[in-house]
C-alpha cells in the first residue's frame, strides 16, 4: 500500500463544485493543501452525471496535481455514489470525502469499492484515501470513535448543516453567532475521535467567507484545541488557514528547546524550565510539532 502522505498533514481544504469547470480551476490554482471537487451536495440531483463527467476529466488532464486533488462522493446509502466512484477512480484522485457516513462500516464498504475500482483501473491498491464526515446524521454521533485502524482513513470532519436537518433544528446557532451545545459537542466528537483512531482532525467551514478576522479567530481556536486544518468554501479563506495552522518560527524554537532539553536529561521525568515543570506530554506536544513542521 502507497504511503499516506497529503492528507495526514493538510491545513486547508478547499471545496470546489464539480458541476464548475472555472471554479475548480481557480480552486487548483490556489495555494489550497487540498482541493475537494464536490459531486454532493453542490451539485443539482439531474446535474450529477454531467458533473462527475467533468470531474473526471479534469483530474485526467491535471494528472501531476493528483495528490491534492480530492472528490467528495455522495453517502454510500444513496444512488449516486457508486456511480461515482467508477466515474472517477481512472482518473485517480489523491483522495475521496466520505459524507454521512454511519461509522466504521461505511468507511470499510468504501475501502472495499476503492479496492476492485483500483485494481479495475490498474492502480496500485490503496493509493487513494480518505477523509470521513462524521457528524452529519444523528445515529453518526454514536460512532465517531469507531474509526481507529480502518483503512485509507488520514483524517475525520465534521458538518453542523446536515446534523441540524437530520435533528429538526430550525437553527444549529446560539443568539451571539456561536454554535449551539450539541454542535460543540459534534466537534469534540470529531476531535477525540479523531486523535483515537490516529489521524488528523479538520474543523468545518466557516461559512461567511468574508468575514476574515472571524476565520482567523477560530483557526487559532480550533488550532489550540488539537485540530490540524480547516474546510473551506472560498479560495480567500485559504491564506488565512493556512497561516493559523503553520507553526511560526518561535513556535518551533520553542518546541526544540523543549526536545533537546530533555535529550540532555535522558533520565528526567520532569524539569523546570523559565519558571515552570515541563514533563513528559510536554515533550510529546514539541516532537508532534517538529514532525509536523517537518513533513511539510
Amino acid at each position: 500500500m502507497a504511503n499516506p502522505v497529503a492528507g495526514t498533514n493538510a491545513r486547508s481544504w478547499l471545496f470546489a463544485p464539480g458541476d464548475s469547470e472555472r471554479k475548480m480551476e481557480k480552486a487548483t490554482a490556489g495555494a489550497a493543501d487540498i482541493v475537494i471537487f464536490d459531486l454532493e451536495d453542490a451539485v443539482a440531483e439531474g446535474e450529477k452525471p454531467k458533473a462527475r463527467s467533468m470531474v473526471s476529466a479534469f483530474l485526467a488532464a491535471n494528472a501531476q496535481q493528483r495528490q491534492r486533488l480530492w472528490v467528495r462522493i455522495n453517502p454510500l446509502q444513496g444512488p449516486h455514489a457508486l456511480a461515482d466512484l467508477v466515474a472517477i477512480i481512472g482518473s485517480r484522485p489523491g483522495g475521496i470525502m466520505l459524507p454521512k457516513s454511519r461509522g466504521r462500516g461505511d468507511a470499510e464498504l468504501l475501502d472495499h469499492y476503492l479496492t476492485a475500482l483500483e485494481a479495475a483501473a490498474g492502480t496500485e491498491c490503496g493509493t487513494t484515501q480518505v477523509i470521513v464526515l462524521v457528524t452529519e446524521t444523528a445515529d453518526a454521533m454514536f460512532t465517531t470513535g469507531s474509526y481507529a485502524g480502518a483503512p485509507r482513513v488520514v483524517a475525520l470532519t465534521w458538518g453542523a448543516e446536515d446534523l441540524a436537518d437530520a435533528l429538526g433544528a430550525s437553527s444549529n446557532r446560539n443568539e451571539d453567532g456561536s454554535y449551539g451545545f450539541t454542535y460543540q459537542l459534534a466537534r469534540s466528537f470529531c476531535l477525540i475521535g479523531a486523535a483515537a483512531a490516529g489521524v488528523s482532525a479538520i474543523d468545518t467551514i466557516h461559512g461567511d467567507f468574508r468575514d476574515e478576522a472571524g476565520l482567523r479567530k477560530r483557526a487559532a481556536e480550533v488550532r489550540r484545541a488539537g485540530f490540524g486544518g480547516m474546510l473551506a468554501i472560498h479560495p480567500a479563506q485559504v491564506d488565512v488557514i493556512n497561516e493559523a495552522f503553520t507553526s511560526s518560527a518561535e513556535e518551533l524554537a520553542e518546541a526544540q528547546e523543549i526536545v533537546d532539553l530533555f535529550a540532555a536529561h535522558p533520565g528526567a521525568g520532569a524539569i523546570g524550565h523559565k519558571g515552570a515543570m515541563l514533563d513528559r506530554p510536554h515533550l510529546a506536544r514539541a516532537q508532534a510539532l517538529l514532525a509536523r513542521a517537518t513533513r511539510r
